[in-house]
């Protein structure tokens, strides 16, 4: 009976990392594809792990998935903001129609981006 739980809960994770990657493919911008990327990283590839421990019990295997599955946990969603800061640091824009830029407000105009006509001259 948990085998059926176990491949139903991994089944569930691969829909997410699919449609995460459906998600890498289709949005605009860097931010908006990083958004998708870390949530079928971590939703996804979470419960593939949960599965995997369902599956074959607490013994080495499923001491080894819950220990990825809390290194993914950690390092995901800091890895997702290290490249989200960065990227908005070196300048790149996000999609016009659908972002409010807050971080400028609260940083104020020495952490905006450089302007694309300032840096041609």
């Amino acid at each position: 009976m948990s085998e059926y739980i176990g491949l139903t809960i991994i089944g569930v994770g691969l829909i997410f990392d699919l449609l995460g990657c459906v998600g890498l493919v289709r949005l605009p911008d860097v931010y908006t594809r990083l958004q998708a990327a870390t949530k079928c990283v971590t939703l996804g590839t979470c419960l593939i792990l949960i599965g995997v421990c369902v599956c074959v019990g607490i013994g080495p295997i499923g001491v080894k998935a819950l220990v990825c599955m809390l290194f993914v946990l950690v390092t995901s969603p800091t890895a997702a903001h290290a490249i989200a800061r960065a990227a908005y640091k070196s300048g790149i824009r996000m999609a016009e129609p659908v972002a409010v830029d807050r971080y400028a407000e609260v940083a104020g105009a020495a952490a905006a981006p450089p302007d694309e006509d300032a840096a041609a001259e």
